[in-house]
């Protein structure tokens, strides 16, 4: 398969001459549809910062970053924000969600900014509020639920555009043990059972054995790069059904 994500001598400095600060160093990774991949280390090596770069959320200093071959990091702003809207999930730690809107209205905003109809919007944000078994809180307001409960809405969030990628930041570092089993549970199933790649950084040495790659990073740097399982292969009808799928939303652009 050809690769979702490629960096290519990627770095990142913050702030400039004397006060300038190298957060990566000369990254180069392969991602492949499918993986679910950790990237882990210790605060300040670099991993969210990475994330940020592979998501398009940010721009590197140096190097290149190919979404299917095509360099990604040459595109303007408004190019960026459509190839992230229709490609890529997000689940934070802290959620970003509008507290005083509705669970529903917090879900179907991808596909508002993706310019769907009213009605095909919240057709597609119900189903995704059933994957996360949040159907019955359509209505409630996002800030009279639990943590788990936000999390799972962010997950609806997430896959309400039927991304080909999940970025999730720590998802499940402000929940109990329980909680985050659950949430650790949702992520890879959409893993296992539908193909989407998962990216995930996290600290819990736990959650990244989960994954069948584990990269670590130490002063923006790669130091290890291993799999420890074979990716888990997607059905051919699956990655058809979702090809098909991202070809008819580019069209639909």
């Amino acid at each position: 398969m050809d690769p979702v994500i490629t960096a290519k001598h990627l770095s990142k400095t913050y702030g400039k001459k004397a006060l300038a600060f190298r957060a990566l160093k000369d990254i180069n990774l392969t991602i492949y549809p499918g993986e679910s991949v950790a990237i882990v280390g210790k605060s300040g090596s670099g991993k969210s910062t990475l994330m940020h770069l592979l998501a398009l959320l940010d721009r590197p200093t140096e190097g290149q970053i190919l979404i299917d071959g095509s360099n990604a990091s040459q595109l303007r702003s408004r190019q960026l924000n459509r190839l992230r809207n229709r490609r890529f999930g997000f689940v934070f730690q802290q959620f970003f969600m509008n507290a005083n809107d509705t669970v529903l209205d917090n879900v179907l905003l991808p596909l508002k900014i993706a310019g769907l109809s009213r009605f095909k919007r919240k057709a597609k944000a119900l189903d995704a509020l059933k994957v996360v078994d949040l159907e019955n809180k359509a209505k409630s307001k996002a800030n009279d639920l639990s943590g788990g409960q936000k999390q799972r809405v962010c997950i609806a969030r997430a896959i309400v555009n039927d991304p080909e990628v999940i970025f999730a930041d720590e998802p499940t570092g402000n929940l109990d043990s329980a909680t985050g089993d659950k949430i650790t549970d949702l992520l890879f199933k959409l893993n296992h059972k539908h193909g989407v790649t998962l990216i995930i950084v996290t600290h819990d040495e736990d959650l990244a054995k989960l994954c069948n790659r584990i990269i670590r990073l130490s002063d923006g740097k790669i130091i290890s790069d291993q799999t420890v399982r074979k990716n888990l292969k997607v059905s051919a009808s699956t990655r058809r059904e979702k090809e098909a799928a991202r070809v008819k939303k580019a069209n639909r652009g």
